[in-house]
């Protein structure tokens, strides 16, 4: 007995698949930021399948880790991070695109209660977050050597240091009980330990002592 040849799929049924995958990506990536910003980067993965009406195993299927989902949720914001560093570099005054940046940084890194731990932990690492982590370094070191070139950073402060001000600074916005934020006043202490006036002689080394100034 003869088998018969597979008969191919209609071009229209592809399609209707693909179309069906992209709102099931969509429908979870849009749960999943109204979740994360609501209950912080630990909101059950569960509850943001049903949310968005598919199965666990769909959302796994697109988002193979929560730290996938988590990249996901906040790429657009890394992105916009990224573009503000051009267009802070391009203003003019080192020092201030510096500060701009630093403080959108901050406001990038505590999105959401937890995304602060995830971006520390995923610093040196190789996870779904390190290559956000690679691109928001290279940013804010760009504006720091740049700061430093003018004169207006110590030369002892590093990209590491940097990453530490804006760690501990999202840190402290996170957890800002309501009507109170810190953190404005907090990264001026910790990057004022860092500037130095243009005309103020430095050695190569200096250290900077974050403690000390404050």
């Amino acid at each position: 007995m003869r088998e018969e040849p597979m008969r191919e799929q209609p071009a229209s049924t592809g399609r209707a698949r693909r179309a069906d995958a992209r709102r099931n990506h969509d429908a979870i990536l849009r749960t999943a930021r109204e979740a994360f910003e609501a209950r912080g980067s630990a909101a059950p993965l569960e509850e943001i399948a049903a949310r968005a009406g598919v199965a666990i195993g769909t959302l796994y299927g697109h988002f193979p880790t929560r730290e996938s989902l988590i990249e996901a949720a906040t790429r657009d914001g890394l992105a916009a991070l990224i573009a503000f560093a051009d267009e802070a570099a391009a203003a003019g005054e080192p020092l201030s695109a510096l500060r701009d940046w630093t403080a959108q940084a901050v406001r990038y890194c505590s999105t959401f209660r937890g995304l602060m731990g995830f971006l520390t932990r995923s610093r040196h690492g190789t996870g779904a977050l390190s290559g956000s982590c690679t691109d928001m370094h290279r940013c804010g070191a760009d504006l720091l050597r740049s700061a430093q070139a003018a004169g207006r950073v110590r030369p002892g402060f590093t990209a590491e240091d940097l990453f530490d001000v804006i760690s501990a600074t999202a840190w402290v916005r996170e957890r800002s009980p309501a009507g109170r934020d810190g953190n404005a006043r907090m990264l001026e202490l910790l990057l004022g330990a860092a500037v130095t006036d243009s005309s103020r002689q430095t050695t190569p080394n200096d250290p900077v002592s974050i403690q000390g100034s404050l």
